[in-house]
């Protein structure tokens, strides 16, 4: 009953699906059998790509089959997570670097930018996201073809989504950063990065939406090297940029554009082989409109949770101006930097475990599904647990990497225990939400993406900080991480029973 009343209090979105057996899929998602009628429905070609090596498509799947969970989960995680730590410890480095060559007022504006990052992240990951999983569900029914016109939707959808939003946020970007918490101080800092970084926004989204489609399509390595060549470039030119040609701001995120733009290099020799699974040819980038709805019905759960941040960043830099100030909203961008490091190594997990639960998902093997799920975890909470016991026990030497301002580094420290009281449980929420995306259960994704971050967080930073002042908006966090736990398991504990059923 309570999995039923979530399915359609939020299946309503999902409506406008044109394919009805798509829509039983993502409606009733309660195993391979609702899974397979869809596949039976389509016309599926036996090698579509007739001048491929012969063991490129039978090797992978297979692997997906046959290999040992544990295995197969090192081997297609452990690239995504060395590829996510890089990236976050690049976050962290430009951190350290604009915090020492440009100032303490430059990590307030930072920031600031963050509700914006949210934003057009959200737009991008739904793309990338929705195609990504739907690549690895048509590999797994060995729809090549078909795979290959959701990497060109991919590409299509991306750039169209990148110049409008781009433009848009260019025109209006003054009083958006006032709305995001920036004062009269702070806001030459976050204009400077952020002006860069829109004018770059199709590399980057490019770049976002094919690395996800090379991880999906049994290519996790080739993902790790996006990360790799992004932020080598970026670590070369940043500290040139920031502290030689003394570029501050615009010199930052310069670096970061340059490194997107070497990635997506890296990624468009890739999908321009003959070799590659899922690869660039003739056709795959006309527009095809109900393709492209289902891509975005499937994305629309890390939609959502980015949406949804954008929106609770807002909020939280609005009530730390208030109660805090500048520096407050500057030690929430140091401790959101650390949180990240250890948050995006779970989501690194996660994409791993992605191709995995879609392909045996999509062949109708739940045995190797839920050795997956459990496996996975267990895993996301060992690291969430690393982190928990970093931030309360040595949170001095964290914060004092990015900066030396005596009064920015205490309130930090204070900030950081508090918001990551239960940091702990996060990495077994992470898995279990992007368990249910992985199969296909939309409706219980979004849900489970919206809980944490409506439900909970947004009521609490609306009355906590009336008590508790400062505190009671660093207190939020964990508030909000505990209930949205809660949730995650009980809905977990009725969709396995359901399905057993």
């Amino acid at each position: 009953m309570v999995y039923d009343k979530i399915v359609k209090m939020i299946d309503m979105l999902f409506s406008a699906l044109p394919d009805e057996r798509l829509q039983a899929i993502l409606k009733n998602g309660a195993g391979a059998g609702a899974f397979q009628k869809y596949a039976s429905g389509r016309k599926i070609r036996a090698d579509p790509c007739p001048n491929r090596t012969e063991g490129s498509m039978d090797d992978k799947t297979k692997e997906l089959a046959g290999a040992p969970i544990g295995r197969l989960l090192l081997k297609y995680s452990l690239p995504a997570i060395v590829g996510m730590t890089i990236t976050s410890m690049y976050n962290v480095i430009a951190g350290i670097f604009i915090g020492h060559g440009v100032g303490h007022q430059a990590i307030s504006g930072l920031a600031v930018n963050f509700p914006l990052f949210n934003l057009v992240m959200a737009l991008c990951m739904m793309v990338a996201v929705g195609g990504a999983t739907l690549c690895s569900i048509e590999l797994g029914r060995k729809n090549e073809e078909r795979a290959e016109q959701v990497l060109g939707q991919v590409v299509l959808m991306n750039f169209v989504l990148s110049i409008v939003a781009g433009l848009l946020l260019y025109i209006f970007i003054d009083p958006i950063l006032t709305l995001f918490g920036a004062s009269d101080d702070t806001r030459p800092y976050a204009r400077d990065y952020i002006v860069v970084l829109l004018a770059a926004s199709p590399v980057g989204f490019l770049m976002l939406g094919l690395n996800n489609i090379a991880r999906a399509s049994g290519y996790p390595a080739k993902a790790m090297g996006t990360a790799l060549v992004s932020v080598a470039v970026n670590i070369v030119l940043a500290p040139l940029f920031i502290f030689s040609f003394h570029w501050g701001m615009r010199g930052a995120a310069l670096a970061t554009v340059m490194g997107q733009i070497a990635s997506c290099c890296w990624l468009v020799l890739h999908f321009s082989r003959k070799s590659s699974m899922v690869r660039f040819r003739p056709g795959i980038f006309r527009f095809q409109p109900a393709l492209c709805r289902e891509i975005l019905a499937v994305g629309l759960p890390p939609f959502f949770m980015n949406a949804c941040a954008c929106l609770v960043v807002i909020i939280i830099n609005q009530s730390l101006k208030h109660y805090g100030g500048d520096l407050a909203i500057g030690a929430y961008g140091i401790l959101n930097r650390l949180i990240m490091l250890f948050g995006m190594v779970v989501i690194g997990l996660t994409q791993g475990m992605q191709p995995i639960i879609g392909y045996n998902f999509g062949a109708g093997r739940m045995d190797r599904v839920h050795r997956t799920l459990f496996l996975g975890m267990g895993t996301g909470m060992i690291i969430t647990t690393a982190g928990w016991i970093s931030f309360q026990f040595t949170p001095g030497v964290l914060v004092s990497m990015f900066t030396d301002y005596p009064e920015l580094q205490n309130l930090s420290v204070s900030a950081l225990r508090a918001c990551t009281a239960v940091f702990f449980i996060v990495g077994w929420q992470i898995v279990v939400s992007a368990y249910f995306q992985a199969i296909g259960l939309v409706s219980v994704a979004s849900f489970l993406s919206l809980s944490r971050q409506m439900l909970f967080l947004i009521p609490c930073l609306l009355l906590l900080p009336r008590w508790l002042g400062l505190n009671g908006v660093w207190f939020s966090l964990p508030a909000a991480d505990t209930a949205a736990t809660v949730v995650t398991a009980v809905i977990l504990y009725f969709v396995e029973m359901r399905r057993k059923r």
